[in-house]
């Protein structure tokens, strides 16, 4: 470029010269410069003319014929745009390709823009959705698809768990919905049919609530009849006295698991109807807290209580209860005699925090995505020995579902555990009781 670049300044320069020279011949200089001048001037504004037409062209495939430096213009020019309309080709023909992957799947992938309305979707999203091309796009989605509780979920902004609902066009059908933000605030909208898993979960749950509910009336019978037998034993029978106390203790764990499974049973139905009222937290955990210290003479923990008191929350007082409680027994049955354990009531700018803290033998990190499973043992020999049913922190996961709170863990092996139940800041309400001890 810069080669002919200084031919061409070479060339005009000598023009310069030569029509100074003939105009200083005749006497007038200027004169032989303007003659020179003016056809260059010319010939550079029909070049400029060849090039404005030629990129204001359609169809730009043969640049205008020319040589030295706008004929390397040219040639630059017509390169690029070739490049440009390559990459153009290779662009659309991917999104082609993703737009064809995507309808290959039986799932519906919907795009909406910053603003909630509908860009783009798939042929699944026609099937499962019900969208209309001519009609829908460019409409807000919540328009389109207006149950209360997705538009709850699709405005709430938090994505972490996915929302199942029943599907508005099929009865019979229920559809789960994940969505993921990208790009400047674009959402991208998955929707499957999770009808049969949705039976199976709700034959399941059926199932169990059905027959822990039907073992409460045999269990209460044994029970009666194993206190009458202990009552009535005479002292010089410890044979049978000791197998008596301990089918009361094994009745009295199946009387636990039961009502475990009756209580996560009740818990993971749908309970979006569920009115949340005030919950005096601090004095529900100092009345967990005296329970706790009733427990504790066997394995003498050191048990301190770290409340705010004026931090109350919107929930259900009971579920709230059990969750705590479950927490706080755990702690005081797993970690060895002597341990500290602490309870923490406090906020911050992220949320409200319920916590249980001990410095006993820990949990190996590698079970920690699993401890919210029922029945699930990350050590089987010390839930043997203390009696667990296995259900506990499966309860306190679906309470905090209900809370729209979640389960934080941390734990190394000889460092303890950290059990955090974490609140947003909207379930907190203004105080209104006093302190109680």
């Amino acid at each position: 470029m810069f080669k002919e670049w200084n031919i061409e300044l070479n060339q005009f320069i000598i023009l310069i010269i030569i029509g100074a020279v003939g105009g200083w011949t005749l006497g007038y200089p200027g004169i032989g410069v303007a003659l020179v001048s003016v056809p260059y001037c010319l010939w550079m504004l029909v070049r400029t003319r060849d090039l404005a037409r030629w990129l204001a062209s359609d169809d730009k495939s043969d640049p205008p014929e020319s040589s030295g430096l706008w004929g390397l213009i040219f040639d630059h020019l017509y390169q690029q745009n070739k490049t440009f309309k390559s990459q153009i080709s290779n662009l659309h023909n991917i999104i082609i390709r993703a737009q064809q992957s995507t309808n290959a799947i039986q799932d519906a992938v919907v795009v909406v823009d910053p603003q909630g309305n509908l860009e783009w979707w798939n042929d699944a999203g026609k099937v499962l959705l019900g969208f209309q091309l001519k009609t829908d796009r460019g409409q807000p989605l919540t328009n389109l698809l207006r149950d209360p509780r997705f538009i709850r979920y699709f405005e709430s902004r938090n994505y972490q768990r996915p929302l199942e609902i029943p599907s508005a066009l099929q009865a019979g059908v229920f559809l789960q919905f994940q969505i993921t933000v990208f790009g400047e605030g674009e959402r991208l909208i998955v929707a499957r049919d999770v009808t049969r898993v949705h039976n199976l979960e709700q034959m399941r749950q059926d199932f169990v609530a059905n027959v822990s509910h039907e073992l409460r009336t045999p269990l209460t019978v044994i029970k009666g009849y194993l206190e009458t037998f202990m009552d009535s034993l005479q002292e010089d029978q410890p044979q049978l006295s000791r197998g008596l106390n301990r089918m009361n203790e094994q009745a009295l764990r199946m009387e636990a698991l039961v009502n475990d499974l009756l209580l996560l049973s009740r818990l993971e139905t749908d309970r979006s109807t569920q009115v949340m009222k005030p919950v005096g937290v601090p004095n529900l955990l100092r009345r967990i807290f005296n329970d706790a210290q009733a427990m504790n003479d066997s394995k003498q923990h050191n048990i301190t209580l770290e409340v705010n008191d004026d931090l109350d929350i919107k929930g259900d007082e009971e579920e709230l209860r059990s969750a705590f409680s479950n927490l706080v027994i755990n702690a005081i049955k797993y970690t060895p005699a002597g341990s500290n354990i602490t309870l923490r009531w406090y906020d911050d700018e992220n949320g409200v925090y319920m916590e249980v803290e001990d410095d006993g033998d820990g949990i190996d990190p590698k079970h920690l995505p699993r401890l919210t499973e029922r029945f699930y043992r990350a050590d089987q020999s010390r839930h043997s020995k203390t009696g667990g049913t296995g259900l506990g922190l499966a309860i306190v996961k679906h309470v905090l579902i209900h809370h729209q709170a979640k389960l934080e863990v941390f734990s190394e092996l000889g460092e303890g555990c950290v059990f955090t139940c974490h609140f947003p800041r909207k379930n907190l309400v203004a105080t209104t009781r006093q302190s109680v001890a």
